[in-house]
């Protein structure tokens, strides 16, 4: 789904939806009742205060429907029991509204992916 959703879109390769802590991450997943994945994100730990969801992907037809605001809600309580008092995350300009709903705030314009996608550093005190 991570591809599918953040990366093949704009031709980039198989793969370039992982990277160096995928292993070391918490890997998180929404499906509905038939085990159909609808939402996707990944919780890495940056230090011991501080995690930051990567990676976040909803299904199109699902988004909406409060899958995301789950996603973000299971990461922040795994976020307090690892120990963190701060949680980050880039966010793509079309999603900010999206997490200020959730309670995050931008810090900063951040990068700009691919030459085409603004995101923005976006932080929340757990």
């Amino acid at each position: 789904m991570r591809y599918e959703i953040l990366r093949k879109p704009w031709n980039q390769p198989l793969g370039s939806e992982k990277d160096a802590h995928e292993n070391s991450s918490i890997h998180i997943m929404a499906c509905d009742q038939n085990n159909t994945i609808l939402g996707v994100c990944r919780l890495q730990l940056n230090s011991s205060t501080e995690t930051q969801v990567r990676f976040m992907a909803v299904k199109e037809d699902t988004q909406g429907l409060g899958i995301g605001k789950q996603l973000i809600a299971y990461a922040e309580q795994k976020a307090k029991q690892l120990g963190a008092t701060n949680q980050i995350l880039q966010a793509r300009e079309i999603a900010v509204e999206f997490y200020t709903k959730c309670g995050y705030k931008v810090k900063e314009k951040s990068f700009l992916l691919w030459d085409e996608i603004q995101h923005y550093l976006m932080e929340k005190q757990l």
